[in-house]
């Protein structure tokens, strides 16, 4: 056997340690990682704190389980039409139509089962359609005319608005003829105690459509492409993914989500009023949204972001009305979280960076 040359015996005499490099995260960096995994943990401690500091005050009165069955109550139509605006934020997205979607599918259920004197059934299943249709046309324009979804929405907005008061000549279906001719769309006013809590099943209806969609968006392959085609569309398409599926079917469920939401207007507000169009559901959807910690930028946040962000606007609404503040100290505060909430998203989003 050749003996080793001289290099040789040096190089068996080195060091073969491999070089580690021991990262020391700063509590600052460590928060920062466990809110970019956690995205609803952020809404989630906002909420307790807009509790205590209501709580304390107000005092036990804002504690009362009249009161903060009273605030799931108010925020339930919000809840439900922030989850169908969750699912096109999440793709990078934006609909500025769901608010009238709601509004003229609930038309369309009270005009067939009062005026036309359709089943309920069918009356529903057609509102469900027309919700559904509206949203998968936003579909078809963002996904295969490549539209900017901010644009798309808007148009599509003017348009269901205008074709909703021309078809119901902004006649309003009163409570007393939807409850005698079509009790089936008062199914969400149907209230039941907990202990001294009262709740309507539409908050049940808007609890159980959240913790559905937060299964889905979770646990099986369609979320996933839902939260990749928001992260980096091109690069979803490059692994596979069926991006312009993904959107259509993004759009078509916004869309009836958003008509579900006017089954469950109907039983909140008895009467169905086409000029509830003019309203800003769609403003409150979003704010819901955003200060829930979904990001405008996509592909980050959690449906249950976006129910507790719904809470934080019902708790605040509800404790300056307790304490007699005027009105515009709402909308004041809601400007501050907003800017707040996308400010911590930004913060958050360094980590990945």
């Amino acid at each position: 056997m050749a003996q080793a040359q001289e290099f040789e015996k040096v190089l068996s005499g080195s060091d073969t340690s491999v070089a580690a490099f021991d990262e020391h995260k700063s509590a600052v960096r460590r928060i920062q990682h466990f809110l970019h995994s956690t995205p609803a943990a952020v809404p989630l401690i906002v909420l307790v704190l807009s509790i205590i500091i209501f709580g304390i005050t107000i005092g036990g009165r804002f504690f009362s389980s009249y009161t903060l069955t009273l605030i799931l109550q108010q925020i339930a139509i919000v809840g439900i039409l922030g989850a169908a605006q969750t699912l096109v934020i999440l793709t990078a997205g934006i609909d500025l139509s769901i608010g009238v979607i709601m509004v003229i599918s609930a038309v369309i259920m009270g005009n067939c089962a009062v005026s036309y004197g359709l089943p309920s059934v069918i009356a529903v299943a057609l509102g469900l359609a027309a919700g559904a249709a509206c949203g998968l046309l936003n579909g078809v324009l963002v996904a295969y005319m490549k539209l900017p979804p901010f644009i798309v929405t808007l148009g599509t907005w003017n348009i269901v608005m205008a074709t909703n008061f021309i078809y119901s000549a902004n006649e309003t279906i009163r409570d007393t003829d939807v409850d005698t001719q079509a009790p089936l769309l008062h199914l969400f006013a149907l209230s039941f105690k907990v202990g001294t809590a009262v709740l309507t099943a539409g908050v049940i209806a808007m609890v159980a459509l959240v913790l559905l969609l937060w299964y889905v968006l979770n646990h099986t392959a369609w979320g996933r492409h839902v939260y990749a085609v928001g992260d980096d569309q091109e690069a979803a398409k490059l692994s596979g993914i069926q991006t312009k599926k993904v959107l259509m079917t993004v759009y078509t469920l916004a869309g009836l989500i958003a008509a579900f939401a006017a089954w469950v207007s109907i039983g909140r507000n008895g009467s169905i009023s086409p000029s509830a169009a003019v309203t800003d559901y769609n403003l409150q959807a979003i704010t819901a949204t955003v200060i829930g910690g979904i990001s405008l930028f996509g592909g980050r946040g959690s449906i249950l972001g976006t129910l507790f962000g719904a809470m934080i606007v019902g708790v605040v609404s509800m404790g300056l009305n307790m304490l007699g503040a005027d009105p515009q100290w709402k909308v004041l505060l809601t400007g501050v979280l907003i800017i707040g909430a996308v400010a911590v998203d930004q913060w958050i989003r360094k980590v990945s960076a």
